[in-house]
This record gives structure tokens, C-alpha cells and sequence, in this order.
């Protein structure tokens, strides 16, 4: 064995940069939900941010018959089957009334690749990102393993979770470069109102900021409330715009693992410059599911819509019912994200939280449901809760939790 060098012992083994990523908060209360689940424990899970339904069957029959494609066997152009390009370019302009070239769109193994990928394409050391809170876990360490530092903006249930021109205004200095839009919101389902997106967009342009969108929910909305591209309000955005989207949570096709970013030519040859050394294409046997899902129409997402429009209403009664939480009314995506502080300094079966990380930890041994504690999205105090289940584990999962925090032991 070769001896051991102080230069050698001096090192880290893990590089600093990786080291100081933090797990993916959802997918860990998923994983402890599942393996509770693996050894026998009823539990209900409230963690993943993924729909229930299966994946609409002709899009699973295009999959099928692509397997037996040999052209799907082999390399395919990194940015993606260039007729997935052409069929997201129109399905963009159908939706949100974009319109983009194919040249502009670069498929990616899931929408997390496109958000990590465009901050590793924008961001330079010391550039800042504002980023309004409470956001998506992912988005501040991709801001970070991309060089640049995010600078949080809260809003809170008082405001519906919205940030305004005003506070990006105020949270902005010369080194910002880029702000994160994200409507409809994971993990609080705020919707942002046209005049809104407008003003927000107008003071981008302005600035020379950057914007980068996340539309990934973009047709799940609820009641009066409407999605708004923010490059289509504020045209002059465009060439300063990122656009990310996915099949995963309009077409459940969660496991399929197929995003898109969608840039000006430059900042898209860049990404598939960058895909190149970092997986090559997309497994093409997904890439022909989802031109088959972006292709198609809209009438399997419809009934998602429904079902999931239906949940929102009853997670948002159930929630409000229990004593010491207060649940905003969600207007997009499949989140209700509950405000829980009044929970917190009382016994739960013999024990007292003074977190919601506490509260998580509690709810989920004592209650066995599991919910994502709000400090993974920059918000303690508050809890994400998914209604992408089905309508009895949501309203059991909701009466265990009340069961529990009152005191009833009939858990």
C-alpha cells in the first residue's frame, strides 16, 4: 500500500463544491415515506411532487414502438430529436403563445438538467440571482454549483406568496444578473396575474436582467386564475429569456425524465455544448413518448386538471379545519403550502416541536404521514403538501394529522 502523503491527508475527498450541495429535501421525505411503507407501516404521502395517474396510454404505445425502432438504438443529436424540437417549438407557441425556433429548444434528461444547465450557461463567480421565496429546493444549489449566488426575496401567506417589482427592485445591486420566475409556484401553487408578470417583466428589461421561467405547471391552474408567459407580456424579454418546461407533471410523466429549456440561439448552443460532455441525448425511446404526448391534445390533462382541481378544494377545507393552521388558497400547480407555526410549542403524543422540521419528524412517527417541512423551500413555519393522491388517502392523511395534533388517539 502506498504510504500516505500530507498532501494527500490535507485533501478532502469529496470536492468542497459537491460537498456543500444539500439533499433534495422532497425526494428524502419520499424515500423514508417509501421504505416505512416497505416494511409494513400504513403511511400516506404527502412528499413527492408527482401525479398519481399513469401516463396517458398512447403515449406509453408510442414508447413501445420506438423500442422496437433500431433507429432508437443509437446516438441521436445531443439538443434532441430534432422532430421533438419542432413539435416543443409548437407546441410553446400553441400554449403560451410563444413563438421560438427549433434551433432555441434543447431537450434534457428532466427539467432538473435544464435548470442546472441554464445556470451553468449564465452565471459567472459572484453574478447574483434573485430568487423569491419559498422556492423549489433545487434552485438554490443549481444557482450555486453554477458559480453564482442567490439572493432570497421572501413573501409570505400575506402577500399569497408573491413577491413584488418593488422588492426585486430593492433586493437587486450591480452584480445581478439573472431573476427566477416561477408561476404557477412549486411549492405554494401562487399564481401570478397578468399586470403582474408585466410589471416584474418590464422592470427585467429594464434592469438588463436576465430571466429565467419555469413553466413547468404552466396547465395546471385553477379557477379564475391564468398562466402568463412572461417573454409573450414582455416582448423586449426575449433575447435576455429562458423558457423550462417538461412533460412530467402535465402528462405524469414523471419517470420518463424528459425536459426542455428553450434560449436564444446562443445560450441553447451553449447547453448542448455543455450536454455533450455531460450525457449526450436523451434516452430516445422517452424523447419519442413525449413527442407524442407534446403532439397530442390536451384532453388526458384535462381530466388530471379535474381530479386534481377537486383535491385542491378539499385539502384546502381540511387543512383550515385544524386547529392553529392557516392554508392559503392554491390556485395552480398540485401544492397546498399551509402556514403551521400555531402547531408548534404544543405536545404531540408527548413531544413538542419548535420547528416545522421538528414537526415533520413528529407528524410522520406519530401520524405516519409524511409532509416536506417548509425550511427546505426557505419558508419555516410552513409544510408542503402534495394532492397529487388519491382523494381518500388525502382526506385520511389529513384527519390522522388532526387526530393526532387534538389530542384523538383514534389515529
Amino acid at each position: 500500500m502506498a504510504p500516505t502523503t500530507a498532501a494527500a491527508t490535507s485533501q478532502s475527498r469529496i470536492s468542497r463544491r459537491i460537498a456543500a450541495v444539500n439533499p433534495s429535501a422532497t425526494l428524502a421525505i419520499d424515500a423514508k415515506a417509501k421504505a416505512l411503507k416497505a416494511a409494513g407501516v400504513d403511511i400516506v404521502g404527502f412528499g413527492a411532487g408527482e401525479p398519481d395517474f399513469p401516463t396517458p396510454a398512447g403515449i406509453v404505445e408510442a414508447a413501445v414502438a420506438a423500442c422496437r425502432d433500431p433507429r432508437n438504438h443509437r446516438y441521436t443529436p445531443t439538443a434532441g430529436l430534432p422532430e421533438l424540437r419542432e413539435a416543443i417549438a409548437k407546441k410553446t407557441q400553441r400554449d403560451s403563445g410563444y413563438e421560438v425556433t427549433s434551433d432555441q429548444v434543447v431537450v434534457t434528461n428532466g427539467g432538473k438538467q435544464a435548470v442546472a444547465s441554464t445556470f451553468e450557461c449564465l452565471l459567472d463567480p459572484d453574478d447574483e440571482v434573485l430568487l423569491p421565496a419559498p422556492y423549489w429546493t433545487t434552485y438554490p444549489e443549481a444557482i450555486m454549483l453554477g458559480g453564482g449566488t442567490p439572493v432570497v426575496v421572501p413573501a409570505g401567506i400575506e402577500t399569497g406568496f408573491k413577491v413584488t417589482a418593488e422588492q426585486l427592485a430593492a433586493a437587486a445591486t450591480d452584480r445581478t444578473k439573472v431573476l427566477l420566475f416561477v408561476s404557477p409556484s412549486n411549492p405554494t401553487g401562487a399564481v401570478y396575474s397578468r399586470d403582474a408578470i408585466e410589471e416584474i417583466g418590464t422592470l427585467a428589461a429594464a434592469r438588463g436582467w436576465w430571466v429565467v421561467t419555469d413553466e413547468i405547471y404552466e396547465h395546471l391552474v385553477y379557477g379564475d386564475a391564468e398562466h402568463h408567459s412572461m417573454p409573450v407580456l414582455v416582448p423586449e424579454l426575449a433575447e435576455r429569456c429562458v423558457v423550462l418546461n417538461g412533460v412530467a407533471k402535465t402528462y405524469a410523466m414523471t419517470g420518463w425524465r424528459v425536459g426542455w429549456m428553450i434560449a436564444p440561439p446562443d445560450v441553447a448552443d451553449a447547453a448542448s455544448n455543455l450536454q455533450s460532455h455531460v450525457t449526450s441525448n436523451v434516452n430516445n425511446v422517452a424523447q419519442r413518448a413525449a413527442l407524442a404526448a407534446v403532439s397530442g391534445d390536451l384532453a388526458a390533462v384535462a381530466e388530471m386538471r379535474s381530479a386534481f382541481d377537486r383535491r385542491r378544494k378539499a385539502i384546502h377545507r381540511l387543512l383550515n379545519e385544524i386547529p392553529g393552521v392557516t392554508c392559503f388558497d392554491p390556485e395552480g400547480a398540485f401544492y397546498a403550502f399551509p402556514h403551521l407555526e400555531g402547531l408548534l410549542g404544543r405536545p404531540i403524543n408527548g413531544r413538542t416541536a419548535t420547528t416545522t422540521l421538528e414537526l415533520a419528524e413528529i407528524i410522520l412517527e406519530e401520524a405516519n404521514v409524511a409532509f416536506v417541512p417548509g425550511e427546505a423551500f426557505g419558508a419555516p413555519g410552513y409544510g408542503r403538501f402534495s394532492y397529487a393522491l388519491s382523494d381518500d388517502d388525502l382526506e385520511r392523511g389529513i384527519q390522522k394529522i388532526a387526530n393526532v395534533v387534538t389530542g384523538n388517539a383514534s389515529v
